[in-house]
This record gives C-alpha cells, sequence and structure tokens, in this order.
C-alpha cells in the first residue's frame, strides 16, 4: 500500500511540473567520473514527514526550466537542492524555486547531483562538487540555445545544497575531474539559504559533514571543504539567508561567509531573521523570514541580473 501511495505521490509531482520543465539533461552522459559499480544500488524515493525525497541518486541530472520567453531577461540560476548529503528535497526547494526564479524572467535549472557514497564513488568527498562544476559548464556551453547570457549564469543552495553551492563558488578552479573543454565551472553569483558552509566544530552540520567526510577526516580535509576559509577575491557575489534560531544549521556558517566575503571586498548580502528555524524553502506564510523572496529580488535587480 505504502509503495502505491508512493508512486502516485511522484506521479502527481511529475504531472504537476511537466508543463514548466523543458528539458532535462544528462551531466555525464558516458557516466560519472571515478564512478564505481554497484548494482544493488539504485535510485529511490522515500518519504520524510509525508513529503517525498530522493536518495541514492547515480545519474546525475539537469532539469531545465526556462522562463515565458516574452519574461526571459538571460539569467540563470543552478538549484541545489539540500538534504544532509543523504537526500534531495527536489520539491520545496527544486521545483518551487525554478517556478519562483521562471516568474522572474530567469531560468531555473535543478541539479538533481549525486550524494555522496563509497559504494559508487572513489572519492566521495569530491562526488557532488563534480556535478556542480559540469552543471555550469553544461549551462554555459548551451547559454545560446536557452537564451542565457554565459556571464550570468548563478548557483543556489539550501542546507547541504548551500555547502555545495558555496563550494561550487570557492573551489571552482579545483580540479576535481577532467573537462572535455576550456569552459569555466565558475558561477557568476550564489544565493545560499540556511547553507551549511563550515566543516569546523561546533559550527558545522554534523550529519551533512559524516555524509561528505565521513566519520573522521583529517584535519586538511575539514579545512579543505570549510568555505569561509576558501574565499579569494574570485569568489563570486552572494545572497544569503538564515534563520538565528535555526536548530540544525547554526546561523554562524552564514556570517563567517558574508565576513569573509566582505574581507575580501566581494558584493555580499546577508539576511538574518529572527526566527524561522531551518528547511523552509520559499516561505510562504511564515513569519518575517517569508520576506526574503522579496529581499532577493531586489538583490538580484541590483546585480543587473533582471
Amino acid at each position: 500500500m505504502m509503495r502505491i501511495l508512493l508512486a502516485c505521490l511522484t506521479l502527481l509531482f511529475a504531472i504537476a511540473f511537466l508543463s514548466a520543465q523543458t528539458t532535462s539533461v544528462k551531466v555525464w552522459p558516458d557516466g560519472p567520473p571515478g564512478a564505481k559499480v554497484e548494482p544493488n544500488y539504485r535510485e529511490e524515493t522515500i518519504m520524510d514527514q509525508g513529503k517525498p525525497r530522493v536518495a541514492r541518486v547515480t545519474d546525475p541530472v539537469l532539469l531545465v526550466y526556462l522562463p515565458a520567453p516574452e519574461k526571459a531577461n538571460g539569467s540563470a540560476v543552478v538549484i541545489c537542492p539540500g538534504g544532509g548529503y543523504m537526500r534531495l528535497a527536489m520539491d520545496h526547494e527544486g521545483y518551487d524555486i525554478a517556478n519562483w526564479l521562471n516568474e522572474m524572467g530567469i531560468a531555473g535549472i535543478i541539479l538533481k547531483y549525486r550524494l555522496p557514497s563509497d559504494a559508487i564513488m572513489e572519492n566521495k568527498s569530491v562526488g557532488p562538487l563534480e556535478d556542480a562544476q559540469e552543471a555550469i559548464r553544461i549551462v554555459r556551453r548551451r547559454a545560446q540555445e536557452w537564451h542565457i547570457q554565459p556571464n550570468r549564469i548563478g548557483i543556489m543552495g539550501f542546507s547541504a545544497g548551500g555547502h555545495l553551492a558555496a563550494t561550487a563558488s570557492t573551489q571552482f578552479a579545483e580540479q576535481v575531474y577532467k573537462p572535455a573543454d576550456t569552459t569555466s565551472a565558475r558561477p557568476d553569483f550564489s544565493i545560499l539559504l540556511y547553507p551549511v558552509i563550515s566543516m569546523q566544530q561546533p559550527t558545522t552540520h554534523m550529519g551533512s559533514r559524516n555524509n561528505l567526510l565521513g566519520q573522521n577526516p583529517s584535519q586538511e580535509l575539514i579545512d579543505r571543504f570549510s568555505n569561509e576559509l576558501r574565499i579569494t577575491p574570485e569568489t563570486p557575489p552572494a545572497f544569503l539567508v538564515h534563520s538565528a534560531d535555526d536548530p540544525a544549521v547554526p546561523v554562524g556558517n552564514s556570517i563567517g561567509y558574508f565576513q569573509a566575503l566582505v574581507k575580501n571586498k566581494i558584493p555580499a548580502e546577508l539576511h538574518v531573521y529572527q526566527k524561522g528555524g531551518h528547511g523552509y524553502g520559499l516561505a510562504k506564510g511564515h513569519g518575517t523570514e517569508s520576506g526574503w523572496p522579496d529581499a532577493c529580488r531586489a538583490w538580484l535587480n541590483q546585480m543587473g541580473l533582471l
């Protein structure tokens, strides 16, 4: 009975967003770099508090939602849903966000990325970053086809997806795989919602850290994936949102990243809300945190992206 219900819910989500989704693109048509074969490891949809979540992704894809031609302004955002590097909240941190971006004339491109696993990756700490770098490169390569300006491609992430987006923003020059060409993997801007930024204790979210780096990572590995330590003058501008009462990811993650951006004279804006907790997506009908989409729209306009 549960399987039937799950199948029905999955079908409903597919139908609900079929009209907006224009195309699905495999990130690695010939298979991901550093992949290991494990026949029993298959993608699955599971229920979490009544909401479907995608887990065990082996074949990452881009779900491309293009705005109506009369609205399109040439900007695009690669979206990284959250889920603790264990699953992906594809609905409120994926589909909802793509539609919101489309309303502003921005292409919303959801990245269904591989979640770190020793079962299918030779080096699970870089698996998600490989997907994110290639996602940016794919969007930039296909910019003309999708009516996107190649210098207006951003990345957006929620919670652990925020860590991936921040890592892609600070480590875009790291050659974690051999790219097919010289297309840049640097995002032009980033939007980070209640993001995991640091791998340092006590600031980090330990679930995300354990899933990405393992139970006993070296200090070198912890430092490498603590994005507040990796900012340079080349790091793209960022818009950050967090709630002071976040019980899962301490607000210090966003504050530390913001301070490092300011130190490097990189345009940045941080909104810390008194309440809101964690994982609220667009926060429709919530408290003051429900104002973040309007604030983000104003920032995007100020940055010349609308």
